[in-house]
């Protein structure tokens, strides 16, 4: 793990040679001989198969880094590892798609988004189509509103030039949240082969409409200009919260809540599935807060439903409470692997069930490509907030307006192991 930390830190700074995909690699490699990897990785792998690595720095660089890899006459297979940022825009990202597929072919691509790795990411499809007593619940009939929230609790950190040019939607929200929200609203697919899984998030995407700028508030934290590599004038978001609604049968009115910031109170990820009220509140609890499934991502791996229950003693009184799966109480012992080691592995396997096809990637620019460019105009504006609180108040006058009920008086406490 310190070497991953010290690896992300290079980056953030710009100064690493490699990539972070090359360093995973390698940590593989060494442990070949594990039960975990060495049905994939033998002692002749490197001879039989290449990767190409491509953090994507322009059209340039894109071209001629592809031909060194598809002219190369190799023994095995070939796969292409493309990292984020996928372009600026609908146009940019296109235009990379193209050239890149002159290059090599849609099964040889594996566009990576590490948020597709991560172990409750991943676990979200079992929880939605193995368990009886979700099926009927997951619906607009049931759910009011539904959160993916990513806090961090510090801020740009010598990288605000390098952040001013993409911000947060294009860092977080609209790759990361937005993979996401797919696993959470799409249909059942056929199997569980990697095409069947994709299509079903194509088509929750092309049913998201246009976004609405009274539905967006942007922010920027005090002191983020104060870094010498940010001009004075810039209109870069540190912190957006935007709703999206789906138009098909499922989610027909339920809103879709995307929350990102930096330089806030606390640093987490996770997604809350809120219910509507109980019809007929004979207990008249309903003002202790709604069932919510809460999905977290990150830390303290959990996933956790809050519901009403009677509160101990004589008296008929009702409080907030939780059916709770913390992961380092329940699987004590076991290693979760990283997002990107995992992520590697399939790639190694050729399993691209969790990388972004290109039609995916088309989609998902196609939804945030108006709005982007309305905020690189500076046609909507980010709110100053300051850094340690929630983001400007106006988000929370946003989730408010939503329908999303707040909790008073509960908070969710990781069990310990003793």
């Amino acid at each position: 793990m310190s070497l991953l930390l010290k690896y992300r830190r290079m980056c953030l700074k710009r100064e690493a040679s490699l990539s972070l995909f090359s360093v995973l690699l390698a940590i593989l490699l060494r442990r070949r001989h594990s039960p975990h990897f060495s049905t994939f990785i033998s002692r002749d792998f490197c001879h039989q198969t290449r990767f190409t690595f491509l953090d994507m720095q322009g059209p340039r660089y894109l071209t001629r880094n592809c031909e060194i890899g598809s002219e190369a006459d190799l023994v095995g297979w070939t796969r292409v590892v493309v990292e984020k940022p996928f372009g600026k825009d609908l146009a940019s990202a296109e235009e990379l798609s193209s050239q890149i597929g002159e290059l090599f072919e849609e099964p040889q691509i594996y566009r990576i988004d590490h948020y597709l790795g991560k172990e409750l990411v991943q676990n979200l499809l079992v929880l939605r189509f193995a368990n009886r007593f979700f099926l009927p619940l997951w619906n607009r009939d049931n759910v009011d509103n539904v959160q993916i929230v990513f806090r961090e609790d510090f801020g740009t950190e010598g990288r605000g030039g390098y952040f001013d040019q993409y911000g947060i939607i294009r860092d977080i929200i609209q790759n990361h949240l937005l993979q996401v929200l797919c696993l959470v609203a799409m249909e059942k697919p056929v199997s569980l082969t990697p095409e069947h899984i994709r299509d079903e998030k194509v088509k929750v995407l092309q049913s998201v409409v246009p976004i609405k700028d009274e539905e967006v508030v942007l922010g920027q934290y005090e002191g983020y200009k104060d870094d010498p590599t940010v001009p004075d004038n810039s209109n870069t978001p540190t912190f957006a919260s935007v709703i999206l609604h789906i138009h098909n049968e499922r989610w027909e009115g339920v809103p879709f809540i995307l929350k990102a910031g930096k330089a806030l109170g606390s640093r987490k990820a996770d997604i809350r599935v809120q219910l509507k009220n109980v019809p007929g509140d004979i207990f008249k609890c309903q003002n202790q807060g709604r069932n919510e499934i809460v999905i977290r991502l990150q830390p303290s791996e959990a996933i956790y439903m809050k519901l009403t229950v009677k509160q101990p003693g004589l008296e008929m009184s009702t409080a907030q409470s939780e059916l709770d799966l913390s992961y380092r109480q329940r699987y004590q012992g076991v290693v979760i692997p990283e997002a990107y080691e995992r992520l590697i592995l399939d790639t190694i396997k050729g399993d691209q069930q969790h990388f972004v096809r290109r039609d995916e990637l088309k989609a998902a620019w196609e939804i945030f490509t108006p709005l982007l460019h309305r905020i690189d105009n500076g046609e909507v504006k980010s709110l100053p907030y300051k850094p340690g609180s929630r983001g400007p108040a106006e988000a929370d006058e946003l989730l408010e307006k939503a329908g999303y009920v707040q909790t008073h008086g509960y908070i969710w406490i990781p069990p310990t192991l003793a």
